[in-house]
């Protein structure tokens, strides 16, 4: 019987208190899988994936980032990284995860695994940070185009200077999600992208954690993190021996039905990354694992992982 625990740590930011949910094996884990979530949801949205990784040995953890869940000092940091410097705060809260992790459990192998907002934080990690992980698993991601994501940040940059960087613009936030709909015949809901499946929809929508409007200053800071992952010359310095498998939805707004995904997986051979595969599943959304065939893209990941496991 796998076990949940919660703990905390300070965020690289000093003052706001990271929660941190974490499930184990029953037994010692043979491994550890680092999880990053996407924007405007949090971790517990992930109890079935990491008690699935627990109920087969590993040891599954994952933070809510500034801004989210439960790592909030108030409702007003709701969709709020910073007044500057956000994405990078972000990511080292995720190398203090990373170190505690490997603190606890000296000598383990521990994979990331980031979904959408969760998989440009973890790519701007591996290019930062490099080594530390055995593997990455890249779900949800895209590739936008410079020109796209500069019109975004220009935007963004803009709300902040006349309005401040905790201004939450409807404007901003259609720009961002406002499209991702169209690409269906029948919409029930505003988030229909997110699943096929309903039940998981409608328990997102009647979340209050989950799809608030981010600030201005949030969708400033994660344009900024995608035009970094974006630039070749950055991707360039990643680990070149570090396994990476992308995984999305052939019906994903957010990878461009898959050109997007592809785009980014192309990149990371260009650079010269050794292991990265790709798998695209037909007719899924956005969140692979709130979808229909959700065992069947758990248990890939876990094959990689385990294919990955460094030799005793």
């Amino acid at each position: 019987m796998s076990k949940l625990s919660e703990t905390a740590f300070t965020s690289t930011n000093g003052r706001t208190q990271i929660r941190v949910r974490k499930w184990e094996p029953e037994t010692a884990p043979k491994g550890v899988v680092q999880i990053a979530h996407g924007v405007a949801e949090h971790i517990e949205r992930y109890d079935g994936f990491m008690r699935f990784l627990a109920d087969n040995g590993f040891a599954a953890a994952g933070n809510d980032h500034l801004g989210h869940g439960k790592s909030v000092n108030d409702d007003s940091e709701l969709g709020f990284f910073a007044e500057k410097d956000g994405w990078d705060l972000v990511v080292g809260d995720m190398k203090k995860l990373h170190d505690m992790l490997a603190a606890e459990y000296p000598g383990l192998p521990i994979f990331l695994f980031g979904h959408s907002m969760g998989s440009f934080l973890a790519r701007t990690y591996i290019i930062k940070y490099g080594n530390g992980f055995t593997g990455a698993v890249i779900c949800g991601t895209g590739q936008q185009s410079p020109a796209l994501v500069g019109a975004g940040k220009a935007a963004a940059k803009l709300i902040c200077t006349f309005s401040g960087p905790k201004h939450k613009s409807n404007m901003l936030n259609t720009m961002a999600f406002g499209a991702y709909n169209k690409g269906f015949d029948t919409v029930r809901t505003p988030c229909d992208w997110l699943s096929r499946d309903e039940t998981n929809v409608d328990k997102y929508i009647a979340d209050p954690l989950c799809g608030f409007v981010p600030t201005a200053g949030l969708f400033r800071d994660m344009m900024g993190g995608i035009a970094f992952i974006s630039d070749q010359k950055n991707a360039a310095k990643m680990d070149p021996d570090l396994p990476v498998f992308f995984i999305a939805g052939d019906k994903d707004p957010v990878g461009e039905n898959g050109a997007g995904v592809r785009r980014a997986f192309e990149m990371f051979k260009a650079v010269g990354m050794k292991d990265v595969s790709i798998k695209l599943y037909p007719e899924c959304r956005h969140e692979l694992l709130n979808e229909l065939n959700k065992d069947e893209v758990a248990a890939d990941v876990l094959k990689w992982i385990e294919a990955r496991m460094p030799e005793n």
